[in-house]
């Protein structure tokens, strides 16, 4: 199995393990390939085998000498899904920043990309959102790398049974509650056993014609959390620039939110995140109430900083050099 894995050789890597087929695959792939890693694993204690499959975790970080990261959680209730990701994230994050990681490798494969794309499809989406995930994506502070993207599950669990690899299936993949699992039992997998190599292709030249579109996702300013970037008269092209940061910072938008932005100008997202499309500018950043000096009030009147970004600005104490 052939792996694209230069961008790996020499930066410091995080794997985001489970014991599950897709990442216990690509933990061997990575070994097989001479690659530095360490592995962090969550376990958010709903299933009695998640014991075992973090006592594998640990078997595998002492064996073949890799330092494990291991967060308790008990977690149960409504919206599980965007819950647990939300807590697998910040873990993530926490081990990058206080250990210096360069680079978080995730086991998403080719599966898991049509379920996205599928389940994008049900609820209206441009070609940015189809192809939501990339193999490479540029966070803040380091980048997720996804190397087994284009490797379909069945391609993976051959690969562990040809060498003898121990692996866990997680049973609550099979509960239909999960909307991904609905996607998967009812749609992507037996289109993607039947149609491999063409969705393959399709894939291909979808991100090339996603690649020539040469959308500038580049900030023109950017300090602490607040990002401004140039407004075109396209707006779709400003909804894809807008949709494009929002997942670099964990949050996915709905059509009618896209809508509201277009619309209202100035809008506030999930009562976290202030996004106004103004004059020349696409501003974006965190969403605060603070008594600002009248002085401050003037200065952005007279230079027409939105109102919505302006305790963010006061806050921080902002200087923008672009007005």
């Amino acid at each position: 199995m052939q792996l694209n894995l230069d961008e790996l050789t020499s930066s410091k890597n995080l794997l985001a393990f489970s014991a599950g087929v897709d990442s216990t695959a690509l933990f061997f792939l990575l070994k097989e390939n001479n690659i530095s890693f360490d592995i962090a694993i969550v376990n958010y204690n709903l299933r009695e085998q998640s014991k075992q499959e973090v006592e594998y975790a640990k078997y595998l970080a002492n064996k073949f000498n890799k330092k494990i990261y291991l967060k308790e959680v008990n977690l149960s209730g409504s919206n599980f899904e965007k819950r647990a990701r939300d807590i697998r994230y910040n873990f993530f994050e926490e081990i990058i920043n206080k250990n210096n990681y360069n680079t978080l490798i995730t086991a998403h494969q080719l599966n898991d990309k049509l379920e996205w794309f599928l389940m994008q499809l049900s609820k209206g989406a441009g070609l940015s959102e189809l192809l939501g995930l990339q193999k490479v994506q540029n966070k803040s502070t380091y980048k997720i790398f996804r190397p087994i993207l284009d490797i379909s599950k069945e391609e993976l669990e051959s690969f562990l049974i040809k060498n003898k690899i121990d692996y866990f299936v997680d049973k609550s993949n099979f509960e239909e509650k999960y909307k991904r699992n609905y996607f998967r039992h009812n749609f992507s997998n037996q289109f993607l056993n039947e149609f491999k190599n063409g969705i393959k292709n399709s894939f291909e030249y979808l991100q090339e014609d996603l690649n020539s579109l040469n959308i500038n996702f580049t900030e023109i300013f950017k300090d602490k959390e607040l990002s401004i970037f140039q407004k075109v008269d396209d707006n779709n092209i400003n909804i894809k620039v807008i949709d494009k940061h929002l997942k670099k910072i964990g949050i996915l938008i709905s059509k009618a939110q896209r809508e509201e932005i277009i619309k209202q100008k100035e809008s506030v997202i999930s009562n976290r995140i202030v996004i106004c499309l103004l004059d020349k500018y696409i501003w974006i950043c965190p969403y605060i109430k603070e008594p600002m000096e009248k002085e401050f009030k003037e200065y952005c009147r007279k230079n027409r900083i939105p109102k919505l970004c302006r305790s963010y600005i006061y806050k921080e104490n902002i200087k923008i050099d672009i007005l």
